[in-house]
């Protein structure tokens, strides 16, 4: 019998289980080479060891805890919480963990600090733990009582995700990102479109996109619904990986003859920047749709675009300038490390001149947590993930997704605007 091709998170998963070959819906052990949680979720998982009279982490180098979301503590009940996971890791003297004003948003701090690699297989109490997948990694999200086992044994029971795979023809234009590309993906198949499916993201267009874009891309794949997004390791993603670790990884590509779900394929190469409409984000329009609409607060920051790459590309547009009379305008970096580069190169004082208010890292109003919450009568332009009732603020707001450059045309004019109406177009 003629063994068939695999996918590419089939063959890291089947690495990861000691079998020859894995198929879609069958259930598997996993062995784990990185488990994160945060300050929300780490808690709730910390207990759930204790509960259970476990104590201690199966391997403490692999565990990381990282304070992002309700950090600086904006009440008591996020400090209590937040000591939680700092007594944990201290008692258990876990080296991988950041605590505010040493680390960042977690999805954007791992990668930066090569603590995933190609290969990997990680498992993150937060949704958006598929980021990572970016950099040919099968990483997807759980519950926190799923970590606390995780944590506990080092391995993941989970079910094998079917995959779709996605092909981007042609060049990106001006002013299109990794965001403009996944809201696209999304827009065409809907919010639950790939449930349980691992997105495979490739083709020309992915090949030329940016790690930061990868990251954006892989990140978004559970607003499709997705178990996973991945992008094969390539040439990029091993300049990118290998200054920033000593580890050894592999890279896994997927067989020619592997099985798909389904097979998407666009020419991108007249795309627009896309904005998706309150209040989901498969609600994709290109930005000449939406143009015009008002707006009273845009909001650059998140795991999804608050990389070096995207507050580069605001402050190109913002430098010299002023945001419009009325407006508000957040920018988090996503990381204490992108803050101090951001610093260096002059990109907070171009915020700060514009008129932002600039904070440290952390996840701030993206879940509606502090920083820059939305009231009844707001309507946000965001480079964050979602745009649900309620996501950002208070259950009347509006929301609307958009890559960096648009955020921040925007907020110069106090309506959704297309970045070239504001600013040339430049490579550097």
């Amino acid at each position: 019998m003629t063994r068939m091709g695999m996918t590419v998170t089939e063959k890291i998963l089947s690495a990861h289980c000691s079998r020859e070959s894995v198929r879609p819906d069958e259930f598997i052990e996993v062995r784990v080479d990185l488990a994160m949680g945060n300050d929300i979720t780490a808690p709730i998982a910390i207990r759930t060891l204790q509960k259970n009279g476990l104590d201690g982490v199966w391997d403490r180098s692999k565990v990381a805890l990282v304070m992002s979301h309700f950090v600086p503590a904006k009440d008591i009940a996020s400090a209590e919480q937040a000591h939680i996971t700092r007594s944990f890791a201290r008692s258990h003297d876990l080296p991988l963990f950041f605590d505010e004003g040493q680390g960042g948003i977690e999805h954007s701090l791992l990668p930066e600090l090569g603590l995933v690699v190609p290969g990997d297989v990680v498992i993150g109490a937060d949704s958006h733990s598929c980021t990572y997948g970016a950099l040919g990694i099968f990483s997807t999200g759980v519950g926190s009582t799923d970590l606390a086992a995780v944590l506990a044994t080092g391995e993941f029971w989970m079910k094998v995700p079917a995959s779709m795979k996605f092909v981007y023809n042609g060049s990106l234009p001006p002013w299109v990102m990794g965001k403009d590309l996944i809201l696209y993906t999304i827009g065409k198949i809907g919010d639950d479109g790939a449930r349980y499916r691992a997105l495979e993201f490739t083709g020309p267009a992915i090949r030329s996109l940016s790690i930061e874009g990868r990251l954006t891309m892989s990140n978004m794949a559970i607003e499709a619904g997705g178990k996973s997004g991945i992008i094969a390791a390539d040439a990029q993603t091993i300049r990118y990986v290998e200054p920033r670790t000593d580890r050894k990884f592999k890279i896994y590509e997927s067989d020619p003859d592997a099985e798909y779900v389904s097979v998407h394929e666009w020419d991108v190469s007249t795309l627009e920047p896309i904005v998706s409409c309150p209040s989901l984000p498969s609600r994709a329009r290109s930005v000449g749709e939406v143009r015009g609409q008002r707006v009273t607060y845009a909001f650059l920051g998140s795991c999804t675009n608050a990389r070096i790459e995207d507050l580069r590309l605001a402050a190109r547009i913002l430098r010299g300038k002023k945001i419009a009379r009325g407006m508000r305008l957040m920018v988090i970096p996503a990381t204490v490390n992108i803050y101090k580069q951001a610093l260096r190169e002059g990109l907070i004082e171009v915020f700060a001149e514009a008129g932002a208010s600039i904070s440290t890292a952390t996840c701030g109003p993206c879940l509606g947590g502090h920083m820059g919450v939305l009231g009844s009568e707001d309507v946000c332009i965001s480079s964050s993930n979602r745009n649900f009732p309620g996501r950002m603020g208070h259950k009347d707001a509006k929301v609307y997704l958009a890559n960096p450059a648009v955020v921040a045309a925007t907020a110069l004019t106090g309506v959704i605007t297309h970045p070239a109406d504001v600013a040339p177009w430049s490579e550097n």
